[in-house]
């Protein structure tokens, strides 16, 4: 099969196809960071850097011929969506309007299956408004729709993130999701091999720590002696000196009072302010650093890129480029690899029985 990825961001979905088997050779980023990383990291995919609404025929003319074995998808922006962007969860937002562009590649393309994906915010957004639109323009084409909301930690991934996915048929195929596993990678299996960091730490590249790794952690790390992107947020002292508080599981309410008096009301904090991972569970969403302050299970300071991206399952060798923060947000807005994987493999599986 053949992949095509809008809104393709560092290329979560990108890697979780080609984990499947598809072929993705053309995608489309606007952000110069993320365009940066996907390059990196997908060099023989042909990369349109640049506003989706400026993307036309002429771009797309190598696959507009035949649809068959063609399978289109990605996730338009989904912060206008989310939970913790409860202000712009509405249909003014212009950003939530983008999902139509999918739309318009996906009419000039007529590809056999989509596969549209976004934050599970997207289903009740203005009493689900955006979720019928989009189900009713893939229908109006002639598509078969089928729609879940999938947990990423019943599919490989330790992090406990849920995403709506709708994955549309051209030809009347009912697609069955693929089937949630009663096992979960914790945080301690995902990370305890990595390099112990220090508050600040800006060295790329480093050795894998002396803990033995988890079978996940094998998988993550193939045969790299070591691996890059281990760099963390400098905290000033004061910010450390609260992290000392907060127990594993816990969050800005185990930090004593005086020691907040920076914030005007401190119970207006959500949940995930000064959460500290618990090494036997999987992760919290990894989502907006800034906003979220994760703190490493054991060590007082926030997570590293890298750890951030194992919880995510991107494996060692994909490098992230830009700054820090730049680093950071690709990590946090990415669709989790094996999560898409498992969404892709159950497509491939079925294209190749239809071929038997």
């Amino acid at each position: 099969m053949i992949g095509i990825d809008l809104f393709a961001g560092a290329g979560g979905m990108s890697l979780g196809a080609q984990l499947a088997g598809i072929d993705v050779q053309f995608a489309v980023e606007n952000d110069p960071w993320a365009c940066a990383t996907y390059r990196q990291n997908h060099s023989s995919t042909t990369l349109f850097s640049g506003d989706i609404r400026k993307l036309n025929r002429r771009q797309l003319r190598p696959w507009l011929a035949d649809g068959d074995g063609i399978v289109l998808f990605g996730g338009p922006p989904c912060q206008g969506f989310s939970w913790s962007n409860l202000r712009t969860r509405s249909e003014k937002n212009k950003n939530n309007w983008l999902f139509l562009e999918f739309v318009r590649i996906a009419r000039l393309l007529a590809p056999e299956w989509i596969v549209f994906e976004n934050v599970q915010g997207f289903t009740n957004t203005k009493g689900g408004l955006f979720v019928e639109a989009v189900e009713s323009e893939f229908e109006q084409m002639g598509y078969t729709t089928h729609s879940a909301k999938l947990n990423a930690m019943r599919y490989g991934v330790p992090q406990d993130r849920t995403r709506f996915f709708i994955v549309a048929n051209r030809d009347g195929v009912a697609f069955h999701f693929p089937k949630p596993s009663s096992s979960v990678v914790s945080v301690d299996d995902a990370i305890r091999d990595l390099p112990s960091l220090e508050n600040g730490q800006m060295e790329c590249w480093q050795r894998y720590g002396r803990k033995k790794p988890s079978p996940y952690g094998r998988a993550m790390r193939g045969k790299r002696k070591g691996c890059c992107n281990n760099l963390v947020t400098r905290n000033a002292e004061f910010v450390i000196e609260r992290y000392s508080y907060v127990p594993q599981g816990g969050n800005w309410e185990d930090i004593p009072e005086n020691q907040m008096d920076n914030y005007a009301d401190r119970t207006r904090c959500h949940t995930g302010i000064y959460h500290r991972l618990k090494s036997s569970k999987p992760s919290i969403v990894i989502g907006n650093f800034r906003k979220n302050m994760l703190i490493h299970p054991t060590e007082h300071r926030g997570l590293s890129v890298r750890e951030a991206a194992r919880l995510q399952s991107f494996p060692d060798k994909y490098e992230f480029k830009g700054s820090i923060g730049f680093q950071q947000q690709q990590v946090g807005n990415a669709v989790p690899p094996l999560l898409a994987k498992a969404v892709f493999a159950t497509i491939a599986k079925m294209v190749g029985g239809k071929k038997k």
